[in-house]
This record gives structure tokens, C-alpha cells and sequence, in this order.
């Protein structure tokens, strides 16, 4: 393909004495960097995917680098979001990512974006860039980046982790498929763990990310062959890499001839947070928290079901509480061990599990089952801040 940018006019001495090694590459030489240099990128996150994914657009030597970021550093992110450290708890994460992008090379202008990227902000952010790197992590998300990506007619880079698992691609509705081509619709609500539920090995940020600068310099400068039309899965278990073709959905919303997404549309609608049994299951069977604590200090004759999976049960739980999995409850392989005379207190990590293993009792005859809302953080956010958050 052919480059994405045109070159800047020179490098400084300085610059070349900083990018030798990538001159010395034929492929790159001093065109390719002129036109790194040139360039103007956004990424869409500063998170797992965004920390690697931000250190080496600096260090590559992009002239631009824009981090749209709203959240605040946590400790339970520097696991693997490396781009932030100890000291940086409690700051705003892209003003963190900013100071290592620049601490990494002075030579970039780095544009944060401290907002939540939404339908009514994203043309105008997105437009002030060539390409953009998406390492968000909800389905709502994706879906607008796709979809504004393919109306403004950028190309991106796409990745995504899970536990052990990773996957990235490169989407340009102009040369192959988008997003949308390759998951027309998100899958039903709760049937996908984030990473705040299932987890994800740290180090494999590093590898899914450092793939989507791979692909951002191959675009920028014109080079090699990249993932467009390409999904590139990788299992860091068996260390194994598979390139699967992806195709053009001539019936595509967003990118087809007949294309019925004409413009951004409602995406946590469309994505959903909970099924509509899980929101029309928790009206009513909804309790605080603290109503809880109340329940539990009055003596109420309650069996209280966590329906997280076993490894966070471990990490914490609300005293007094059992395991049962929402997955075997919605399953329908744990209804035996439901209660039948107390009443039943389902909590999962936040909320939204706990929801559907509500609607999936509520279904099975438990009438009177309620759920925590907020879960076992809310727990610990409302009544027992010493225990650990996860």
C-alpha cells in the first residue's frame, strides 16, 4: 500500500543520531522516518493495550501522538499497564502516559485528550489524526470507533486480550473490511467476561500492542504487508501465532454498498450491559450493600451466593457467603443447589453477573431472590474498606 503520510522535510541531527538504527534499514531509510516523523496518531486508551502501544510510537519517533484517555491510574492497573507507575496512583491516566511519552523522546508532541470519547466529541478528535490505534476495552466502544473510523474514512488498528489470548487486525473500509465485517453484531450481554472479570496476563499487552505499532508503522510509512484484511490470533499458552482471512461483508451496516449505518448511532443500546430478563429481573429484587449488612446483622434468614468465578472468590468474598457460578446457574447444572426456603442474595464483582443469574432463578421459581447491587465492591466501597478491591 502506499504510504499513509508524507515525509517531513528533514531530520535534525539530533534525529538522526536518535532513529540510526531504523535508517540503516533500507525499508525505512531516511523517507520512512521523514514520514514518521510527519505523522499524526491517536490512541484510544492508555491502558494495557495504549502502554506499550504509546511507548514505542515514541520511541519509532511519530511526530504526533494523541492519547484519549478519561480514567485515573488504579493499582490493580500496573500489573500491566506499564506506561504508569507507583507515584502516578490517582492521576488522570493520560496526563501519566503523556510524561512517559515525553520522558521516552522530547522530540514528540503529545495531545491528551482527557475526556470519554463519545458520539458527540469523537468526529472532531478523530479527524486531527491519521491513524488511530483502538486498545479500548468495552464492546460500545469498538463498535463507535469502527464506525467513526469508516465514516471519516480513517484506517485503524485494532486489538484485543483475554487472559491468555489476544487478537489484532488492521480496518480500513477504503482497502477491506471493518469491524463490523468481521463481528456485524456484539455478542449477547454477560456471554463475554472483560478483563475486570476474567483477567489477563500482563505481558500480554506487550504482545498484542507491540503488534499494532508494527502495523501503525507499516501504514504510516508505506512498507511491508499489513494485517488489512488479516486477523492475526495469538495463544501465549501454546505461543502460537494464526493469520485467519478476514473478507469484505458485501452485506456490511457500516461499509456496505447498502450500507444502513449512515451515522453513530445509540452504542450501549446496541451493545447492551445486561439482557433484557436480567434488567426486567432485577426491578424489585434489588438491595443495597448496606441493606445487605442490615439483613445480616438482624439475623435475616438469607443463603448469600456469590456467582463469581473461583479464582476471585478466592481473592475476596462477603463473609458468610457460598460459591456458585453464574454459569452454572444459567446453565441450569447448579438450580438443585438454589434455595428452596431461605431466600436467596445473589452478588457478583459490580453487578452485572449477578443480574443474570437473577433472572435465570427467578425463571427457575426462586420468586423472592434479590441481588447486591454494586457487588462485592460496592461491599467494600460501602461497608468494608479493608478488604482488597480487584
Amino acid at each position: 500500500m502506499p504510504p499513509l503520510v508524507e515525509p517531513a522535510s528533514e531530520l535534525s541531527v539530533d534525529e538522526v543520531r536518535r532513529y540510526s538504527r531504523h535508517l540503516i534499514i533500507p525499508d525505512v531509510a531516511m523517507d520512512g522516518q521523514k514520514r514518521l516523523k510527519n505523522a499524526k496518531v491517536l490512541c484510544v486508551g492508555a491502558g494495557g493495550l495504549g502502554s506499550p502501544a504509546l511507548m514505542y510510537l515514541a520511541a519509532a519517533g511519530v511526530g504526533t501522538i494523541g492519547i484519549a484517555e478519561f480514567d485515573t491510574v488504579d493499582e490493580s492497573n500496573l500489573q500491566r499497564q506499564i506506561i504508569h507507575g507507583q507515584s502516578d496512583i490517582g492521576r488522570p491516566k493520560s496526563e501519566s502516559a503523556a510524561e512517559s511519552v515525553r520522558e521516552i523522546n522530547p522530540y514528540v508532541n503529545v495531545v491528551i485528550h482527557n475526556t470519554v470519547l463519545d458520539n458527540d466529541n469523537v468526529f472532531e478528535i478523530f479527524e486531527q489524526y491519521d491513524l488511530i490505534i483502538d486498545g479500548t476495552d468495552n464492546f460500545a466502544t469498538r463498535y463507535m470507533v469502527n464506525d467513526a473510523a469508516v465514516l471519516l474514512g480513517k484506517p485503524y488498528v485494532w486489538g484485543s486480550i483475554y487472559r491468555f489470548d489476544g487478537q489484532a487486525s488492521v480496518f480500513w473500509a477504503d482497502q477491506g473490511p471493518c469491524y463490523r465485517c468481521l463481528y456485524p453484531e456484539p455478542p449477547p450481554p454477560g456471554m463475554v467476561p472483560s478483563c475486570a472479570e476474567g483477567g489477563v496476563l500482563g505481558v500480554l499487552c506487550a504482545s498484542i500492542g507491540s503488534i499494532q505499532v508494527t502495523e501503525a508503522i507499516k501504514l504510516l510509512t508505506g512498507i511491508g504487508d499489513p494485517l488489512v484484511g488479516s486477523l492475526m490470533v495469538y495463544d501465549a499458552l501454546e505461543m502460537s501465532y494464526r493469520k485467519i482471512k478476514v473478507r469484505k461483508d458485501p452485506n456490511c451496516a457500516v461499509c456496505g454498498p447498502n450500507a444502513t449505518v449512515t451515522e453513530l448511532i445509540d452504542y450501549e443500546d446496541f451493545c447492551g450491559s445486561v439482557t433484557d430478563e436480567a434488567a426486567e429481573a432485577v426491578i424489585g429484587s434489588t438491595i443495597t450493600p448496606r441493606e445487605l449488612e442490615a439483613w445480616i446483622k438482624e439475623g435475616r434468614d438469607i443463603d448469600l451466593i456469590d456467582v463469581r468465578e473461583p479464582a476471585e472468590y478466592e481473592i475476596v468474598r462477603i463473609p458468610g457467603s457460598r460459591l456458585i457460578p453464574k454459569g452454572d446457574i444459567v446453565s441450569g447444572a447448579a438450580l438443585a443447589d438454589l434455595p428452596t426456603e431461605r431466600q436467596a442474595v445473589f452478588y457478583c464483582k459490580a453487578g452485572v453477573r449477578s443480574a443474570e443469574a437473577l433472572a435465570a432463578a427467578k425463571a427457575a421459581g426462586l420468586k423472592n431472590a434479590v441481588h447486591v447491587q454494586g457487588g462485592v465492591l460496592g461491599w467494600i466501597n460501602q461497608v468494608d474498606p479493608s478488604l482488597p478491591a480487584y
